[in-house]
């Protein structure tokens, strides 16, 4: 019974140094999520997003790009609204201001762009990973 306990120990051990595993958790358990906390009662998780690693991959380097600012339905070229959670202007449901809910203006945002370039995920189980 000792020789099995020490062998598992070794085997531990062993994919621990291999694969980088620790008891506290692999680094996937890190993962960048973008923030849901505006939906009550979300149907997914939120959407899998290494903000950084994306924008490097995709060779987007003016953050307007994805975080843009609007006066009523023009856009204002050279303005961000990187400090801002995309609830600020896009409410749940839409209103008189922002007609686009939220939800769409996540997925049309993000979609969009992947269906242009031809690459990126579209599928809903692409990017709303289970934890």
């Amino acid at each position: 019974m000792k020789h099995k306990i020490i062998f598992m120990g070794f085997i531990l051990v062993l994919f621990t140094a291999v694969y980088g595993f620790s008891i506290a958790g692999s680094a996937e358990d890190q993962t960048d999520r973008i923030d849901t906390s505006a939906f009550k009662n979300p149907h997914r998780p939120g959407a899998v997003f290494m903000h950084d690693e994306h924008n490097e991959k995709a060779e987007i380097e003016d953050c307007a790009v994805c975080h843009h600012v609007y006066d009523g339905k023009k856009l204002v070229k050279d303005e961000s609204s990187e400090d801002s959670a995309c609830s600020d202007c896009h409410s749940l449901s839409g209103n008189t201001e922002n007609t686009i809910p939220l939800s769409v203006a996540f997925h049309s945002r993000c979609k969009t762009c992947h269906f242009e370039r031809n690459k990126g995920p579209v599928l809903c189980g692409e990017c709303h990973k289970k934890e």
